[in-house]
């Protein structure tokens, strides 16, 4: 964070100083929630969860080398008390904001914003000091917490933005105002939530809503109700995609022989070849949100196709490829799912498994509402439909649906089979997994299929040293 003494910072979210000697004393460190993320001159933000409460860590903090804890009640070391604690740490954060020299980028949609930031991540700081969002800490704590960590050097701060309601994402882009805007797309993820596509896209549109006469939106060109979001915004318009009409595009898109996208890649300033090092044709357009982007922001094309072809993936769980001493390929991509990802994920295993046995190790997606029993089914259906060799549907009623539409789709039983849980997954696989399978391993987040890919690796690692110690 930029350095600020503890006296503006109580002044900024209208604290009062407790077991402070000295006001003048500067936060120099990272501002963290997290007791283990404790550094000398941090910040360290009290919040009281189902769980824990962090003010009970507040001596620990101190002793730790924070100058001081931002908390709602007094605590015993010196500390700034609020009433609200999350209020206060983004009125910190719009502060810091309006004090940096840097341009804003934030990005939503239902499906793509991890992969697609961090691409972006990894274009522009080829091109300038760059700060953005770790994972998926896309809500009212984590992303103030990702714009304080930004210093005076930084240029560009890239900030995801999650929704699971109408008005979400009018609340951050408030604490931190974006000059770019990037909607990747409308999707079912939390339509249950929701309750339809189109209150989807009216959340997800207040992001270029929120943008300035002098900034840009960028927007999904193949994907009508994002496109549609041109007419809610005063900024300049630019649209990604495939589509002929849209301003950065790819074209000859095509899957390397191991699963890889390669395309053309055209800008309003010429064009590039890129191939990634991420697998399934779903990133081409996550690149081709990265690069138009990067395109605003002055980069050349072939600063731009140079820094996609390079790029690799920065948060775990995410179409994470491991070839396993004996040949298997574990695609751990546990981290989350929803329809289209999981369609996705599924056709990306099936361009990487070509000439190999493939296994879809998939749990249930979460916040579907009265649509999971189809979108569950329809998952189902097409694994059996790509050939997928087989299909485990790992956990309780929602999974069920998963094994039932491919067995309807005319598995009947023998590329698809339903088990209880991760250990069950994990159990059949040591069993019938054969050197030269690829499995690939999704779900929601709740489900915990890592454990699967973690125990797939753990055994190859384990047989590796046997074989290392019996020599």
């Amino acid at each position: 964070m930029i350095a600020l003494s503890l006296a503006e910072i109580a002044s900024v979210v209208g604290g009062q100083t407790y077991d402070i000697p000295d006001p003048a004393v500067q936060v120099t460190g990272p501002v963290v929630r997290d007791s283990r993320e404790v550094k000398p001159g941090s910040l360290f933000v009290a919040f009281v969860g189902e769980r824990v409460d962090g003010h009970d860590y507040a001596a620990d903090v101190v002793a730790a080398g924070a100058v001081a804890v931002l908390a709602a009640r007094p605590v015993g070391v010196p500390a700034i008390v609020v009433d609200d604690v999350q209020a206060a740490l983004g009125a910190l954060a719009r502060h810091v904001v309006e004090r940096l020299g840097a341009t804003l980028v934030a990005l939503t949609g239902s499906v793509g914003k991890t992969s697609s930031k961090d691409l972006l991540a990894q274009v522009l700081r080829r091109h300038a000091p760059t700060v953005w969002t770790p994972g998926s800490l896309n809500n009212e704590i984590g992303l103030p917490l990702t714009a304080l960590s930004a210093t005076d050097e930084t240029r560009f701060l890239v900030l995801e933005m999650g929704a699971r309601g109408i008005g979400h994402i009018r609340y951050l882009t408030g604490l931190t105002p974006p000059r770019i805007g990037l909607v990747l797309n409308v999707g079912t993820a939390h339509i249950g939530e929701f309750g339809g596509r189109e209150q989807i896209a009216e959340a997800k549109g207040e992001l270029v809503e929120s943008l300035p006469e002098d900034g840009a939106a960028i927007l999904n060109a193949d994907d009508p109700f994002v496109r549609a979001m041109a007419t809610r915004t005063k900024a300049r318009v630019l649209l990604f995609g495939e589509s002929d009409d849209a301003d950065v595009r790819a074209e000859n898109v095509r899957l390397t022989e191991n699963g890889q996208p390669a395309f053309t890649l055209h800008t309003p300033s010429g064009c590039s070849d890129v191939t990634l090092r991420l697998y399934g044709e779903h990133h081409v357009s996550n690149a081709l949100a990265a690069a138009a982007v990067a395109h605003e922001l002055g980069m050349s094309v072939d600063e731009i196709a140079l820094a996609l072809s390079e790029a690799g993936t920065l948060s775990r769980w995410r179409m994470e490829v491991t070839e396993r001493p004996d040949g298997v390929t574990v695609v751990n991509d546990a981290y989350n799912a929803n329809p289209e990802s999981m369609r996705a994920a599924l056709r990306a295993l099936v361009a990487m498994g070509k000439g190999r046995r493939t296994w879809a190790v998939l749990g249930h997606m979460a916040e579907l509402g009265d649509e999971g029993l189809a979108e569950h089914d329809a998952v189902g259906r097409l694994a059996v439909r790509l050939n997928v060799s087989k299909l485990v549907a790992v956990g309780g009623r929602e999974a069920s649906w998963l094994q039932l539409g491919a067995y309807n789709e005319g598995s009947w039983g023998e590329e698809s089979v339903h088990v209880s849980d991760a250990q069950a997954a994990i159990d059949l696989l040591r069993s019938e997994l054969r050197a030269g399978d690829v499995v690939l391993v999704k779900a929601s987040r709740s489900v915990g299929l890592e454990r699967v890919a973690a125990a797939l690796l753990d055994d190859a690692a384990m047989s590796s040293e046997g074989q290392v110690a019996s020599r």
